[in-house]
Parts: C-alpha cells; structure tokens; sequence
C-alpha cells in the first residue's frame, strides 16, 4: 500500500483520558497528537524506530498552536487527520484537524518539528531524511497564521516549581512535550478552570528538561478579566535561569 498524503485515525475518549470537567484533557490531545504523528510517519519510512536504530535520530516538536471549537467528552468518538507541508531546511510543519463523528471541527492545530541528532543534540537537514518515495505535500494549513513571537505583556510573578522526575521523561530521555500542558495547566486553581477554558494556546519547546531538573513557572500578574483574555506563561529553570518552554493561552 502507498504512503498517503493525509493520515485518518479514529479515536475513543476513554474515563482515564477526561479531566475534572468529563472532557478530553488537553494534555491528551497533544498525546493524541504525537501518536498519530508517529503513525504517519511509520507509513513513509520516517518512523521513531527506524530513525532511531539506524540514524540515532529523532523526531522533536518545538512549536504547537492549537485552536479549540470544543473539547470532546467521555465516550465521544472522534476523528484525527495529519499531514506534513514541505519542509524548509531544519523545520517542518505538520497540521491536524480533530473532527467529531458528524464531521464538525472540534480543534485545528499546527506544529513544527526537527530531525535531531541524539548524540551530537544538533538538528539535521530534513531533505537528507526523506525518502524517494516520500507522498507528495499538501500545502494547506489547518491554521491559516504564523507562529507568534511570544513575549510576556506584563510582569510574571512566580507560580510553583516542578522537579522533573522519570514519569515526566518520554523516550528521548527529556520531558515529554504533552507534560508541558499539564504544568501550564497546573498554574491556575479550579476555579479559574471553573469559569474560563482555553480557546487557543502557543507553546514554543525552547530547551531540554531532564530527570533532577527544577522548573520555576511563571505568569502574567494581571488577572484574566474584562478583555484581557490571553496569559504568558515561562517555565526556567531554578539554576541557570535558561528556559525550558514559553505559552501564550487565549481563554474564553
């Protein structure tokens, strides 16, 4: 059977994949995400396992902007579609659509990815990586916008710290990138959980985090009120002071 362009897979929401609220968590969206990633990828001879075994290289999402209509619920069956755009030198763009079983668009996400090296933790070019045989690229987008710088609008006040432990790690030995989620999501009480959700979040991977390492969150002093309805969040960490990740969520 060919490659194909576009990756379809059907998914369940089971008890142990909703949060607090019985819908999906956001954190395993981005799992959902990662797993049918993986499969397209394993159909055009770019798999996790072949790079790995025979390049000792890996796939490493950096960027992810997602766009939520509604989140699905317990026992929603619902329908994920991927594909790839052509690949600039060291990047490549891969776009998702999450659709309910009517057909309607519950989330629209793009990332962006490298090829890394894991021993020299250097990127690779992605040309050098695909295969003859590769399916050609759809250059549609499921998000019609760019990545945004992110920057803080005002002063960030410290949340909590997290010290990263071996449930956090995924098997390039780092957090994995779905973790992340549940940290953000970690710095507001349930009450705001209660009164607001997220209709869209940015988040930029900027460096590794490791087993023993202590990340310092941080966010936005100002309150989700009024029009204000975005928040900056920065995880760093507690040594050096580099950082690990940054977000921008949008409530509503």
């Amino acid at each position: 059977m060919n490659p194909l362009s576009i990756y379809k897979k059907n998914y369940h929401v089971d008890y142990g994949d909703a949060d607090y609220f019985k819908r999906l968590k956001l954190s395993y969206l981005f799992n959902f995400f990662q797993n049918i990633a993986g499969l397209h990828s394993e159909s055009t001879d770019l798999g996790i396992g072949k790079l790995q075994n025979e390049y000792g290289v890996a796939w490493v999402m950096v960027r992810m902007m997602v766009d939520i209509n509604r989140m699905p619920g317990i026992n929603e069956d619902i329908s994920i579609e991927t594909w790839p755009v052509s690949p600039k030198k060291m990047t490549i763009e891969r776009n998702f659509i999450v659709r309910d079983m009517k057909g309607n668009i519950l989330v629209n996400a793009i990332s962006s990815w490298v090829i890394l090296d894991l021993q020299k933790r250097q990127m690779v070019k992605i040309d050098s990586m695909l295969p003859k045989q590769h399916p050609e690229f759809i250059e549609s987008k499921a998000i019609d916008r760019k990545f945004e710088k992110l920057k803080p609008t005002g002063e960030l006040h410290s949340v909590y710290k997290k010290l990263v432990g071996f449930s956090d790690l995924d098997i390039n030995g780092h957090v994995n990138n779905a973790k992340y989620i549940d940290y953000i999501l970690d710095c507001f009480s349930l009450d705001k959980h209660e009164k607001y959700s997220a209709e869209s979040i940015q988040i930029n991977y900027v460096n590794e985090a490791v087993a023993g390492d202590i990340i310092s969150l941080y966010r936005n002093t100002e309150e989700i009120e009024g029009n204000h309805k975005r928040v900056y969040i920065q995880g760093v960490s507690e040594t050096d002071k580099k950082v690990y990740f940054e977000a921008d969520i949008k409530v509503q």
